[in-house]
């Protein structure tokens, strides 16, 4: 017993710690999901909000420029027309064209005597200025020094192919002091002759590039220019900008104008870096804007939203194991019970099994004797009754005598009838019966079986009842029905009173038919009415009627062979009256056997 409980014991422990293993598992899985789309959906919010800022610098920048563009080059317009440089040019008179320029110039360049933070302060002032004539060839400036300072190798460079026909955008990489490492910005805008309307030179300014500065520059986005297949960035290493120009040189497919935008670790931080061709139809050498946006805020964001999720998800997932406890222990719980009940339900069900399978020999047995006795007892009986009769036959007997051998003549009739009975029983204890299931005329059997009970003595002067209709068909045997209504029958004339009533009905019902059969007398006792229909049982009311206690139990079982049913409809007072269904039969039909 202890082994037996341990053993159920140790399934339930086993059946609880795999409920939480499971339950444990949907938990985490779930929650590495939520952690996962979580971890994604806060990645890409915050890579989305610093792209809107990187995208905010850069349009702001660009913004910026182009208004100091517009200005510059609506100062440049101003410029080229002015009186003195159209007479030094238009009359051949070059050696005048610089010396006339530097008045005529004088509020666009930078003062020699302005410090740095001026010069960076204006970012409409030019660093330097040339003369090209109409076949793009440079005009000496001679001893000017008003036009600014430029090495020979530089000068060189800002000369075209031919006097441009309208205002070109160029960049120039100083390589000496004092403008070494920096790149200014060209503007070369065309001369028109006021007399032919052709272009007869062009007016070559140089500015400072435009720098980020103000709320930019404490964002950390940088920006510098690419030109020559050199980087200038302020506050770039050589080394740093030398790799990020290299990779912008061999990544120039593609139109011109389009901006390129791609991820780059710059002196080991990830940046975002932006570049566009700022002299898309230019004829002077491509260069690039370059802009570099710093990532570190974005991986700092990304980590500490990452630490939160995951932080989160922990307390997720301790809360899940305790719940998961909790809950496993709760639906463990009827698991356990129905593991108890079930154990003591398998036992009974051994027991039931071996006490049904006890009652089925002992049912088997009782069957097969009540058979073989009734086989027995019908030859013995029969050569009884025979004897009797010859002995009636007799003349020499006295009127005693022949009543006391009809009498037992008539015994012998009613053995013979009780051993019919109890061989019918054993054959449908043992589901040895079958009936052959054919249409059969109801009211022809009560009609015959009334005549049957005209033919007895009737001492207590009945009156009988009928009410069917003509050719009511029922679906059945008719050897068998006939017993059901001759037990019935038999039954209301037993258990009636002196000048009583027997009452027939029978009525189709649906698909069944319903036959009635009432009598007068003393009712059933209600404690009697749950066994009226046991073997052998008879109740005090018919102590002193003859009768073995079989009619009514082969009268039932032959109605639920037919797929009907018997019982007692009621009893009360001076009434009884039983009820019998069979099944109604419309037409002939081919005969189906039906076993017992």
């Amino acid at each position: 017993m202890n082994a037996a409980v341990q053993s159920k014991a140790s399934r339930v422990t086993g059946f609880r710690s795999k409920l939480l293993v499971a339950i444990m598992v949907i938990v985490s899985t779930i929650t590495a999901l939520g952690l996962y789309f979580a971890d994604r959906n806060l990645t890409a919010t915050v890579a989305s909000d610093l792209q809107r800022q990187f995208q905010g610098e850069l349009a702001a920048l660009h913004h910026a420029q182009e208004i100091r563009y517009a200005a510059l080059v609506e100062r440049c317009r101003a410029l080229v027309r002015k009186p003195r440089i159209h007479a030094a040019l238009e009359d051949g008179a070059l050696e005048l064209l610089y010396p006339s320029a530097e008045d005529e110039l004088r509020d666009i360049l930078q003062r020699p005597g302005d410090t740095p933070a001026e010069r960076a302060a204006s970012a409409l002032h030019a660093e330097f200025y040339r003369f090209l004539d109409r076949t793009g060839a440079l005009i000496p400036a001679g001893k000017t020094r008003a036009a600014g300072a430029l090495p020979p190798d530089e000068e060189a460079r800002l000369s075209l192919t031919g006097a441009p026909g309208k205002q070109q955008i160029g960049y120039l990489r100083h390589k000496a002091a004092p403008l070494a490492g920096a790149v200014s910005e060209i503007i070369a805008m065309p001369i028109i002759s006021t007399e032919t309307g052709e272009v007869i030179a062009a007016l070559v300014l140089g500015f400072k590039p435009f720098e980020l500065g103000g709320g930019a520059a404490t964002l950390g986005m940088k920006s510098g220019v690419w030109v020559d297949g050199q980087l200038d960035v302020a506050g770039l290493s050589p080394a740093a900008s030398t790799a990020l120009a290299a990779e912008i040189a061999h990544d120039r497919s593609g139109p011109a104008d389009a901006e390129r935008r791609q991820r780059a670790v710059i002196e080991g931080a990830h940046h975002e870096v932006f570049y566009k061709r700022l002299n898309p139809e230019s004829v002077f050498p491509p260069a690039y804007e370059v802009c570099l946006y710093p990532l570190a805020g974005l991986r700092e964001q990304q980590r500490e939203l990452r630490w939160q999720v995951v932080g989160a998800g922990v307390l997720f997932l301790l809360g899940g194991l305790v719940a998961s406890h909790f809950v496993a222990g709760r639906l463990s719980d009827p698991v356990e019970k129905l593991a108890v009940d079930s154990e003591e339900n398998r036992a009974q069900r051994e027991r039931a099994e071996a006490a049904l399978e006890l009652s089925h020999g002992e049912l088997q047995r009782s069957a097969r004797f009540s058979a073989d006795a009734s086989h027995q007892l019908k030859t013995p009986v029969t050569v009884l009754r025979a004897g009797l009769e010859e002995l009636l036959a007799r003349e020499n007997l006295s009127p005693e005598e022949c009543h006391q051998l009809s009498a037992l003549i008539h015994q012998t009739f009613r053995l013979s009838s009780l051993i019919e009975d109890l061989l019918l029983l054993s054959r449908m204890d043992a589901g040895r019966m079958k009936l052959e299931i054919a249409p059969v005329d109801l009211s022809q059997l009560l009609e015959a079986a009334l005549d049957d009970l005209d033919v007895l003595p009737d001492e207590l002067d009945l009156r009988i009842e009928t009410a069917f209709p003509r050719a009511l068909h029922i679906a059945g045997e008719k050897r068998y029905t006939a017993i059901i209504l001759q037990n019935l029958l038999e039954n209301a004339r037993k258990y009636n009173q002196r000048g009583g009533l027997i009452r027939i009905t029978a009525r189709a019902e649906g698909a069944d038919v319903l036959l009635s059969v009432g009598n007068t007398g003393r009712p059933i006792p209600p404690a009697a009415r749950a066994h009226i229909f046991e073997r052998f049982h008879r109740g005090a009311i018919g102590e002193n009627v003859p009768g073995y206690g079989l009619g009514l139990n082969l009268a039932r079982q032959l109605a639920s062979l037919h797929g009907g049913d018997l019982r007692l409809a009621r009893s009360e007072e001076n009434w009884t009256e039983f009820e019998v269904r069979f099944r109604l039969a419309t037409a002939p039909a081919v005969a189906a056997p039906v076993s017992a």
